[in-house]
């Protein structure tokens, strides 16, 4: 493994030899899910992303501090503007539910597609509304030392000050001239000094369900806040490495940078890392766009554009296939690809298995190795590190072939190395369940059932219907009428 992990920073727009701040140990932030709905397959991007990350410097031997939050309050509608109402409030309203629990229902579920896509759960995963004091004493630096200012009982970010001293708009590229061309004045927004201030704190509307007393008023912290307090108290003042979609680097991310610069008085992260979008028909898929597709409507095959149910593997081979940095779009072409490259290489791996060694070896796959580590230590370059595997996938055939030998040391080097690679590192795990390899055909299953129940209801033959929906239940299927038809889970 000769060469050295390189990684790309987004702060010096640069690939970078990545040198922990203390030998051994890594410092890892990730920003979560705001959990009001369900993960869609934009989601599961940086989530497996950074899950190769987290993998690959735990198999070089570094110890990982990983932590991912779960932002549970203070996610506006406008996250730019920063106006609109809390997220998770606007579902609790309409689905009558207390907040706490459209959070409890909507992290159950980010957890079980996470387990599902085999992510590796973070060291720490703590969540905004646990950390209120922690964000109120950040508050309080920032207006100490001068960058914060109160305004009918909220707290704003001053901008203009800060930029005075510091750089707002590095780590995206703007300056604060163009955002303050492109910063429209709202309404009721005259409290701020300047549009393009954000809110440190919000006094809460008489209406506003979730609130929290303060010095200032009762109230909510803003959502930028929350990682600058969380990823500090639990990294340190200084931590090695944030992650998240390029689409946080804009308000999110800056203004992370410019609160805890001016809460600590320097830069709490030396590399920023950020994944790039799935697209679906040219367009970022987002839930603000209503484009996209939940990951369970994906395992089941339940969503008019798809053409099958893909199991979580060939998601995370689909995502895994295209690097990081660059957008993947959406076709079903690409996913069943996916899932063939994916039977290749698990037929490969049982191959590996049942090959029998011979004296000595005819072949030398020491390069093989090498060309997958120095891909991985390219900015974590998957889609090339999978290539090499393929090479080793057709050195594997021709083995069994008896067109090539390799001796019994030789294969015990080489299962251990196809093993750390997909399973250690990429991740991947045999499908053996009802969500995974057999997926399309229970889901397809589960499908006939439910249009036989729903033609027995039709015909008022209850029994049937009943009998169908009990035999489904004790198998393990839960069935939930909705709006739209009839849903099914696993319990």
């Amino acid at each position: 493994m000769g060469n050295k992990l390189v990684i790309y920073n987004t702060l010096t727009r640069a690939k970078e030899e990545f040198k922990p701040q203390v030998e051994g140990k890594v410092g890892l932030y990730v920003c979560g899910p705001t959990v009001y709905s369900d993960s869609h397959l934009g989601h599961a991007r940086p989530f497996i992303t950074f899950d190769l990350l987290f993998r690959y410097l735990t198999f070089l031997g570094l110890k990982v501090r990983y932590v991912r939050n779960i932002t549970d309050v203070g996610h506006l509608e406008d996250e730019v503007e920063g106006t609109g109402e809390d997220r998770i409030a606007k579902k609790a309203r309409i689905e009558q539910l207390e907040p706490m629990e459209v959070v409890q229902k909507y992290m159950n579920s980010f957890h079980h597609n996470m387990d599902a896509l085999n992510v590796l759960q973070p060291s720490i995963e703590p969540r905004a509304s646990g950390h209120i004091i922690e964000q109120q004493q950040m508050i309080d630096s920032i207006v100490k030392n001068g960058y914060g200012y109160e305004a009918n009982g909220s707290v704003y970010f001053d901008v203009e000050k800060y930029n005075q001293k510091f750089q707002y708009g590095k780590l995206s590229g703007r300056n604060l001239d163009d955002i303050k061309t492109n910063t429209r004045e709202l309404e009721g927004q005259s409290e701020k000094k300047n549009s393009f201030d954000f809110a440190l704190w919000k006094k809460a509307s008489p209406e506003h369900i979730m609130r929290w007393p303060s010095k200032w008023s009762d109230g909510f912290p803003g959502w930028h806040l929350e990682c600058s307090a969380m990823s500090t108290k639990y990294l340190g003042k200084q931590f090695d490495i944030h992650g998240g979609g390029m689409d946080l680097t804009f308000p999110h991310h800056e203004c992370e940078i410019a609160q805890s610069t001016a809460s600590l008085g320097e830069e709490s992260v030396r590399y920023w890392m950020h994944n790039n979008m799935i697209k679906i028909n040219g367009q970022k898929m987002a839930r603000s766009l209503g484009n996209f597709i939940t990951l369970e409507e994906l395992f089941k095959g339940k969503h008019k554009i798809l053409e099958q149910a893909y199991s979580p593997m060939t998601i995370r081979f689909f995502i895994l296939q295209a690097h990081y940095r660059s957008t993947i779009d959406f076709s079903n072409e690409a996913l069943k690809a996916s899932g063939k490259g994916l039977e290749r290489l698990m037929a490969a791996i049982k191959t590996l298995d049942e090959l029998s060694p011979s004296e000595k070896s005819s072949i030398d796959f020491n390069p093989l190795k090498e060309k997958c580590f120095d891909a991985l230590n390219d900015d974590l370059n998957s889609p090339i590190a999978i290539a090499h595997l393929f090479d080793g996938v057709k050195m594997t055939n021709l083995i069994k072939a008896g067109k090539e030998k390799i001796s019994a040391e030789d294969l015990v080097e080489l299962r251990s190395f196809f093993n750390s690679m997909v399973f250690d590192v990429l991740g991947f795990k045999e499908e053996n369940n009802v969500e995974t390899s057999g997926g399309e055909i229970l889901a397809g299953t589960v499908e006939l059932l439910l249009e036989l129940r729903k033609n027995a209801k039709t015909n008022k033959d209850w029994g049937t219907a009943d009998k169908i929906r009990d035999e489904l239940n004790a198998l393990g299927i839960e069935l939930k009428d909705t709006k739209e038809g009839v849903d099914w889970n696993l319990k």
